[in-house]
C-alpha cells in the first residue's frame, strides 16, 4: 500500500477522534470512538513507517496536517473561534513541515547532520 495513503488514513483517524473527544464532553457515549480513532490512527501511522516513510516527515505532515483540519473543523462543527493569528500560526507550521519533507529528499551527505559521538 502507498505510504502517503497510509498516512492520510492516519491523519483522518485522529482528526475524527480528536473531534469525538471534543464532542465527548456533552455527550461521553463518543468516547468509544476517541479511543477506536487514535488506535487505528496510530496503528496507520505505524504502518506508514513500515512502509519506509521517515520519520520526521511523517510526524511533521501527520502534526502540520492535524492541527489545521482540527482548527477549521473545530470552527465549523463547534463553532471555534479561528482568529487570523492563528492562520497564520497554522501556515507557519504547514511551511515548516514542507522544509523538513523537502529537506529529506537531499542526496544525504551535504544535508546530514551528524547527532551523537
Amino acid at each position: 500500500m502507498n505510504k502517503w495513503l497510509l498516512l492520510v488514513g492516519a491523519i483522518s483517524a485522529e482528526v475524527a477522534a480528536t473531534m469525538l473527544l471534543r464532542a465527548s464532553i456533552e455527550h461521553p457515549a463518543w468516547s468509544v470512538g476517541v479511543v477506536v480513532g487514535y488506535v487505528v490512527a496510530f496503528a496507520l501511522l505505524g504502518l506508514t513507517l513500515r512502509h519506509g516513510m521517515a520519520i520526521g516527515v511523517a510526524y511533521g505532515v501527520w502534526g502540520a496536517v492535524g492541527v489545521a483540519l482540527t482548527a477549521v473543523l473545530g470552527a465549523v462543527i463547534f463553532d471555534e473561534t479561528l482568529s487570523l493569528t492563528s492562520a497564520v500560526g497554522i501556515g507557519v507550521i504547514i511551511a515548516g513541515v514542507l522544509v523538513v519533507e523537502t529537506g529529506s529528499r537531499g542526496s544525504g551527505e551535504e544535508n546530514a547532520v551528524e547527532v551523537g559521538a
